[in-house]
């Protein structure tokens, strides 16, 4: 019993079928370095936010909500209650929301005003599906770090 292990082919003929063995054995060990070293990783650590050169500018017109040094919360000038601030944003008539152009804010927090502050804020917009865009000034220009 005699069989072709060339499949009738020449010998001078390229080989058209493609060995993917090498290559799987290649994705096998990178998959179980990177499952090694991925549990070697500590995600709770603390890290310390870079400062920003650039200051992103924006087309948007939305209102602006005002945190001042002592706390209180403005809509543009008038005070509000961070609780009614969403229903606020979404009822403002000088704002016409739609598809294309979605409800947000400008936050503007005074520096010294502590997170838990404006975190309310920023929970009750996300709740409402509102943009929240933090309004910061740009670091100078020949600033020491």
């Amino acid at each position: 019993m005699a069989f072709s292990i060339n499949n009738g082919r020449r010998d001078d003929e390229p080989m058209a079928a493609i060995n993917v063995t090498p290559f799987v054995d290649v994705v096998l060990v990178l998959l179980i370095i990177f499952m090694i070293t991925a549990g070697m990783f500590d995600f709770g650590l603390a890290i310390e936010v870079p400062n920003t050169r650039e200051v992103a500018t924006t087309p948007e017109d939305f209102p602006f909500v005002n945190v001042t040094a002592e706390g209180g919360v403005f809509y543009n000038t008038e005070a509000i209650a961070p609780n009614e601030l969403a229903a606020r944003v979404l009822a403002d008539s000088n704002f016409t929301w739609s598809e294309a152009h979605k409800p947000g804010i400008y936050l503007r927090a005074h520096k010294s005003v502590p997170w838990e502050v404006i975190a309310p804020i920023v929970q009750a917009c996300g709740r409402e599906k509102i943009e929240v865009a933090m309004v910061t000034k740009p670091l100078e220009k020949n600033a020491p770090q």
